[in-house]
């Protein structure tokens, strides 16, 4: 089998956002793995418009070139984790934009996530888990939330300071994030390939 290609998607554009400095963090900790690749995939990238099309590509193939080159990345991957922020309780509206754009890229694929946030973006993770679902995803029960104390060591919105800082609170749940993610990366390209 080969070695299991993930996505690291940056679930934020807007112009002042933190995404930055914990998407840095953990595509270096992921990259320390050698049984995963990891690739950082920002939205900001992608200019895709607001969903326009007149159905999903899981029934008509999209008309608009940039959620076709949005699609032929997806497929790239083997699975994703998603970085989110939270915005009134739920992902960016980015993210679901992003999302809703394909459907067959994302089929029978695991679904990570990291949130950042007051409490961790623990309610947007929750909305990502029902949406993974409904894009026959399999989502993880383990997360990594960067919250509290922690988020405002490092946020501008506190003491700015460096992710080393909070590194040994993070660690083990990433840790537990990546060992999940490779078992389902593993079982749903074993199950992909007999089923292509």
């Amino acid at each position: 089998m080969t070695q299991p290609n993930i996505a690291i998607i940056i679930g934020s554009t807007r112009d002042t956002r933190f995404a930055d400095k914990p998407a840095a963090w953990l595509l270096e900790n992921a990259q320390k793995r050698d049984d995963m690749r990891f690739e950082l995939v920002d939205l900001r990238d992608y200019d895709l418009p607001l969903f326009n099309e007149a159905a999903s590509n899981l029934w008509m193939p999209s008309s608009d070139p940039r959620a076709v080159k949005w699609q032929q990345k997806l497929a790239e991957f083997d699975g994703f984790i998603f970085l989110t922020a939270e915005y009134n309780h739920s992902v960016t509206g980015s993210l679901k934009n992003a999302l809703d754009q394909a459907y067959k890229e994302w089929n029978h694929k695991p679904a990570a996530a990291m949130g950042y946030g007051g409490v961790g973006a623990a309610r947007a993770i929750e909305h990502l888990r029902g949406i993974a679902v409904e894009l026959q995803m399999v989502p993880l029960r383990n997360a990594v939330h960067l919250g509290g104390g922690d988020f405002f060591k490092v946020s501008p919105l506190g003491a700015n300071g460096p992710m080393s800082e909070v590194e040994a609170n993070l660690k083990p749940a990433l840790d537990a994030m990546l060992d999940e993610l490779l078992w389902w990366t593993e079982a749903t390209m074993a199950q992909r390939a007999k089923t292509a």
